[in-house]
């Protein structure tokens, strides 16, 4: 099986080229956790850096979600930086800005720049702050009220490449809707955080870091994702120091036609690769997945298999802890409004190895605690 952990910095810079400067998205997305500075509580946070159809620019940033563009079919165009927290005070924070005001680097490695916010491969920094007010009376910016400072660096240790599906043919033909490279699903993440008042540190040992990117002409649904890098071995007792998961996907569309219930994944488990991807059909890869809503909160189980290997994952996260993450897309409708997202999720992965001899056909490789999850799930309503 080919290596999926291969570094492809073209995969990550700027994509809004051809039709997807008039109706595209390009973003990434990073996710870590931090520690109270005074008691040392543990805290995730996320910043996303947001772009949406550069071709349509003007002076000020256009929100799709005014009633008078929504009236008028005016499409959105801007960066959006989005930053926040998951758990107790939890918060969604959105700064816009016009493209007017934005200078990026388009090819890799590639870098986005407005007034004090920054993102590039290696570095991350900004501000957000919004008053109650302000939020108020401005519902079109589809978020909450606070401040969030950040000044961060990232080292991204392992990527998940998915493949000739996200490759230089496919990203030239647009083929997909919405396309997935994680450069980072594992990155180490330094720095520090000010957030409603308080300072965090963020520790390379214990940042948990994740980034990854999407673009396209619209999103997904059902959209389907979890990661992490907190993992403790059942069978050792041991740390897994070198291991990562990251399952992303729902219904990719390509040249417009719908593949149901599609899952890309990888576990880099130790230093050795084990991926499901459907694009790779001589794998013979199968996917089964749900998602459910109980009282306190949502779990996701998904089963996976392909020529050599089973992977079952089980992940929970608490509803109080999550958001539902607001986005509009490129042609300026907001079709997710229930987009569950968070990132102190938690559960169990089971890997195996296929073996005849072994009973039901499989060999136990590991059994492991997952925490620190990053996880996501959201249908069109």
């Amino acid at each position: 099986m080919a290596h999926f952990n291969k570094s492809d910095l073209k995969r990550n810079q700027f994509m809004l080229t051809g039709k997807f400067t008039r109706k595209g998205y390009d973003w990434w997305w990073h996710s870590f956790t931090a520690v109270d500075e005074e008691t040392g509580e543990e805290r995730p946070f996320f910043v996303e850096f947001f772009t949406c159809n550069p071709l349509l620019a003007r002076p000020v940033p256009t929100l799709g979600q005014l009633p008078e563009n929504q009236k008028n079919k005016i499409r959105p165009s801007y960066l959006m930086v989005k930053a926040g927290s998951w758990g107790k005070d939890k918060r969604q924070l959105h700064r816009f800005f016009s493209w007017k005001e934005v200078k990026v680097h388009k090819k890799a490695p590639y870098s986005v720049e407005a007034a004090d916010c920054y993102c590039s491969d290696t570095e991350l920094r900004g501000s957000i702050h919004l008053s109650e007010g302000d939020v108020r009376k401005h519902p079109e910016w589809m978020c909450d009220d606070g401040t969030m400072e950040w000044n961060l660096k990232l080292e991204k240790k392992v990527a998940f490449n998915v493949g000739y599906g996200a490759g230089w043919l496919f990203r030239a033909l647009k083929a997909f809707e919405m396309y997935w490279h994680a450069e980072g699903m594992k990155t180490v993440v330094s720095g520090t955080v000010k957030y409603q008042g308080r300072t965090y540190i963020v520790k390379p040992e214990t940042s948990y870091g994740y980034s990854d990117k999407n673009w396209g002409s619209n999103f997904t649904s059902p959209w389907v994702w979890l990661s992490s890098n907190n993992l403790t071995s059942n069978v050792t007792g041991n740390k897994l120091e070198d291991s990562v998961f990251d399952i992303g996907g729902g219904c990719p569309k390509v040249f417009g036609v719908p593949l149901k219930r599609k899952l890309l994944s990888a576990f880099w488990y130790e230093g050795k690769p084990y991926e499901y991807n459907f694009s790779k059909f001589w794998t013979h890869t199968k996917t089964k997945f749900t998602f459910r809503e109980e009282y306190q909160e949502v779990i996701w189980n998904v089963e996976q298999s392909n020529r050599k290997s089973v992977m079952k994952t089980e992940i929970h996260c608490l509803k109080k802890d999550m958001l539902f993450v607001n986005y509009e897309s490129p042609d300026g409708k907001k079709r997710h409004n229930q987009l569950w997202n968070g990132g102190n999720g938690w559960g169990n992965v089971k890997l195996y190895k296929k073996n005849r001899k072994a009973e039901n056909g499989l060999e136990l490789i590991d059994d492991i605690d997952v925490k620190n999850v990053g996880c996501e799930y959201g249908e069109y309503c």
